[in-house]
């Protein structure tokens, strides 16, 4: 088991026959018996979980005692009943190349791609893709669209090959709140597909969910939607950003198409998925981000959220969504909807589909030829703490990127160009308020 915080965390069946035993120093987990060093820490329910116990023990391996005082502090936490703290820190840890990182990659913390205003919220940076396209098909660059802006070695540093004129930014999402995204029924994202005239209609995805053995489900995350499940999520970025190999995700890529596996210092899959698991649950259990309340009661944000829906700018960043009933099973049977996310209305003014407004990035990814230039409504819920807007980063203020739009957006933005300078300022008003 990997313990580069000293903090581990294991899931357990109840119904399997899991049990961890203090004195003996052993972990067995469906008949299967390892020896470990470790303190007990506690056992309890899981309450998003039923059915399942969560275990924290600290494990005592004598190479990692320079982190005893993180390890102090991470235990503290556990013991004091806020796992969601421990699971943040964890989150915003820093990996190095004995830990697996690389040997290309684009970051060594989630926090490095969301940080502001808060761990788990967005950031200015971007990742970097590319590929060609023939006049029918999209082709990967050499080893997949990402390229990885960083490597642990110069030899094997990537870079936009000749031939690839198809390139884009990716700017870092909000995960704040995604445990409510997650918690949406497919069935929900469906019906508001098809509840959009034909000309905005959004487009529904099916992704497999790595965690339940590719079983399918609606994509929601992701600027192409290429991941319906936060675990499933957790696996791709710990992978493509930070270069960290999983059991869902076993192979480190390449370097444009080249092996790197004469850099790599750690055996794959260098996580036992541990890590996966942790940053799933701290996005589970954040909010959503906050409005500014003061600046929402201002006549002027009212008059602008009423323009907003009249211009036809809710028909794509839909207003309100509700999540499934708690106890739902979801991700494939893998994860049940909690009381905590379960049947809540939401605000997060986005629809979750693809949609073709002109500044697709002609990158095909999870949904196939017809979702090139087509990309997921962001919500706009935590807008006001973004610099950078649209998917790549390029447009710096709200009217730019009102301007930007096109194609199923053309008739809202034309409309938003016809209003008066005043109800152009309540709208953007409305926009700084969320």
């Amino acid at each position: 088991m990997r313990t580069k915080c000293l903090l581990a965390a294991a899931w357990f069946l109840a119904a399997g026959g899991a049990t961890a035993d203090e004195a003996l120093g052993t972990l067995s987990v469906k008949g299967k018996t390892t020896v470990l060093r470790y303190t007990y820490v506690t056992r309890e329910p899981d309450p998003d979980n039923p059915g399942r116990d969560y275990v924290v023990f600290l494990l005592s391996d004598s190479k990692l005692a320079a982190a005893d005082r993180r390890a102090d502090r991470l235990l503290a936490l556990a013991r004091g009943g806020k796992l969601h703290d421990a699971d943040r820190e964890i989150f915003g840890e820093a990996e190095a190349a004995d830990e697996g990182l690389g040997p290309v990659y684009n970051a060594q913390a989630c926090r490095e791609c969301h940080q502001n205003p808060i761990v788990g919220g967005i950031s200015q940076v971007t990742e970097l893709r590319a590929g060609h396209f023939d006049g029918r098909n999209f082709i990967d660059h050499p080893g997949n669209s990402l390229i990885n802006d960083r490597a642990i070695h110069p030899d094997i540093q990537e870079r936009v090959l000749p031939g690839n004129e198809v390139r884009s930014f990716r700017a870092s999402l909000n995960t704040l709140g995604d445990g409510f995204v997650e918690a949406i029924a497919d069935e929900t994202l469906v019906a508001l597909a098809q509840s959009q005239h034909s000309e905005i209609r959004g487009q529904v995805i099916r992704v497999p969910v790595l965690e339940a053995d590719g079983a399918l489900r609606v994509g929601r995350f992701g600027w192409k939607n290429q991941h319906a499940s936060l675990v499933s999520f957790s696996a791709d970025a710990y992978l493509n950003e930070m270069g960290i190999t999983t059991p869902l995700q076993p192979d480190d890529n390449t370097s444009n198409g080249n092996s790197v596996e004469d850099f790599d210092e750690v055996p794959d899959p260098e996580d036992d998925g541990e890590d996966v698991l942790i940053f799933a649950r701290f996005m589970r259990a954040t909010q959503a981000p906050p409005r500014d309340t003061e600046l929402a009661a201002t006549r002027d944000a009212q008059a602008g959220e009423d323009l907003f829906r009249r211009i036809g700018c809710a028909g794509c960043h839909t207003p309100e969504i509700r999540t499934a009933p708690a106890g739902t099973a979801i991700n494939g049977g893998s994860f049940v909807v909690p009381e905590a996310l379960g049947n809540k209305r939401i605000r997060p003014f986005g629809d979750f589909l693809l949609h073709d407004i002109g500044t697709g990035d002609g990158i095909v990814q999870n949904g196939g030829a017809s979702t090139r230039n087509k990309l997921r409504t962001p919500p706009l819920w935590g807008v006001r703490t973004r610099t950078r807007l649209m998917h790549d980063g390029e447009s710096l203020t709200f009217t730019e990127a009102i301007q930007r739009h096109d194609n199923q957006a053309r008739r809202a933005r034309e409309r938003f160009l016809r209003l008066g300078f005043g109800e152009r300022k309540q709208l953007l008003t409305f926009l700084r308020s969320l």
